[in-house]
């Protein structure tokens, strides 16, 4: 009886052994299998009727769909890189030449007041689209990586100071008062002609939804891991609501529909700072104004 004992538990410890290799056998080629496929040199190498060969051949054909498809993709993005930069190319001589032809007509003293009117109605049109044209190329640009960020060390206040030349003389002109205060101790790491294109953004914004009189002012501080940029004007105001969809791509609000704009400078700003490891944070109060906070990593 002990003998018979002792042959069984043998038994078992021999059935344990072998299936124990055969496991870790089984996982090596897993391994190796998981391996290859990171390494895009994967292939089938089992034919016959195994369960371990099913498995290679369907996750055979699951990689060579998925580079299939993630090479059609590339294709599509590619495609689309390549329309829009060819929109940009081909219509930039006829737009310039339209507002050439616009601004020759408008300074004609024989026009009537009419046909003035209709002259300027061109011109302005004719800039919003050369402004939603090249506001899309920078946008695919910088989605496809064709122009990427490269944040280093910069001067906060150079910035600020580079902002208010842009727009200082269109504040003025719907007598605006433009406060910027440039802190000289201030630095972050950011992208300059990046950053200045989103501060640019949101500058413009404040102007144009600012009524005469009102007051934009501009500034920064620093704490222990960002830099922050707040600006702030005495405009019209967000809808909480509203909050969360300002920032997607081609989002007008009802409040803003008679006004000029396409609805993609704020995704844009977005884009920017958040490929630089920055975040933005909003804070309105319709009927009184809007503070946005542009926060840049030290």
């Amino acid at each position: 009886m002990t003998v018979l004992l002792w042959s069984i538990i043998l038994a078992l410890v021999v059935v344990i052994v072998l299936l124990y290799a055969y496991t870790v056998r089984l996982l090596k080629k897993m391994e190796g299998m998981l391996d290859a496929a990171g390494e895009d040199t994967f292939s089938e190498k089992t034919f016959d009727e195994s369960r371990f060969s099913r498995l290679e051949s369907r996750m055979y054909r699951y990689l060579v769909s998925g580079a299939t498809a993630k090479r059609q993709l590339s294709a599509e993005k590619d495609g689309v890189k390549a329309l829009v930069s060819d929109i940009s190319h081909q219509t930039k001589t006829p737009i310039a030449n339209i507002l050439l032809y616009t601004q020759l007509l408008g300074e004609d003293a024989s026009l009537t007041k009419e046909a003035g009117e209709i002259v300027g109605q061109i011109e302005r049109q004719t800039e919003k689209l050369s402004f939603l044209i090249q506001s899309l190329v920078k946008t695919s640009r910088l989605e496809s990586g064709i122009l990427a960020v490269q944040p280093k060390k910069n001067h906060v206040g150079k910035l600020l100071l580079l902002a208010e030349e842009q727009f200082l003389a269109a504040a003025e002109a719907k007598d605006i008062v433009l406060d910027v205060s440039a802190p000289e101790e201030i630095y972050a790491n950011f992208d300059a002609k990046w950053t200045l294109e989103a501060v640019a953004n949101l500058l413009d914004n404040a102007v144009k939804y600012t009524p005469a009189g009102g007051r934009i002012t501009v500034g920064a501080a620093c704490y222990e891991l960002f830099v922050r940029i707040d600006i702030q004007d005495t405009g019209i105001g967000i809808c909480e609501e509203e909050i969360p969809k300002i920032f997607q791509r081609f989002y007008r609000s009802p409040a803003v529909a008679e006004e000029a704009g396409v609805g993609i400078g704020l995704y844009l700003v977005r884009e920017i700072v958040m490929r630089q490891g920055g975040y933005l944070k909003v804070t309105s109060v319709p009927g009184k104004g809007s503070a946005f906070s542009v926060f840049l990593p030290r």
